[in-house]
């Protein structure tokens, strides 16, 4: 079992615009050639910021009509906000806030043997690395600059503590970068 932290992010390190839009992702291609389907068939567990959840919410349509559902996930998911928010019909989430470590306990519980996935963003994604608890990083860098937005990492992290694993390009427009966090390493988090 891993705790990985998957997402896409343009070539200037943003993973949305500073509005959370995720417009530009879209066009660089298809989700089931980005190797997505064997990814999420392994996780049992979902963690999410409030940005990540209330996008979901105001484009359920749209999600709808990539996955087939405005709740596209099985798993159980965890909600990081201070505020109330509303919850999809269907959907097992469970809305916290505070320290992730107790949380995540909580998650690898229901995980299980399979993995836990840090959907987003990226500082929740960092709270996870800060307690120690992150395993690995995918990253599918697109082609395409933002010049602003919410940062993937916003997080200093100097080697050796992320060790690339692997590279793989998809289609024209992506690559994937996976990067296994060396828990032995420095991280120096600013």
């Amino acid at each position: 079992m891993k705790t990985q932290y998957f997402a896409a992010t343009s070539l200037d390190g943003f993973i949305a615009t500073e509005d959370d839009s995720l417009d530009w992702l879209f066009p660089l291609g298809d989700l089931n050639d980005s190797g997505y389907p064997e990814f999420i068939a392994g996780v049992g567990a979902l963690a999410m910021g409030s940005a990540t959840y209330e996008w979901m919410l105001r484009n359920s349509e749209r999600v709808a009509a990539e996955t087939g559902s405005p709740w596209p996930y099985v798993q159980p998911a965890w909600v990081f906000t201070s505020r109330t928010l509303p919850i999809i019909k269907g959907a097992d989430i469970r809305f916290v806030k505070g320290d992730v470590r107790p949380i995540h306990e909580d998650m690898r519980v229901a995980a299980g043997t399979r993995n836990i996935w840090i959907v987003g963003g990226g500082d929740l994604a960092g709270q996870f690395h800060d307690a120690g608890l992150l395993d690995e990083l995918i990253i599918q860098i697109g082609s395409v600059t933002l010049g602003r937005g919410k940062q993937l990492f916003p997080r200093r992290v100097l080697s050796p503590t992320l060790r690339l694993v692997s590279v793989r390009q998809i289609g024209a427009g992506m690559a994937v970068l996976r990067y296994e966090v060396c828990k032995s390493g420095g991280a120096d988090a600013a």
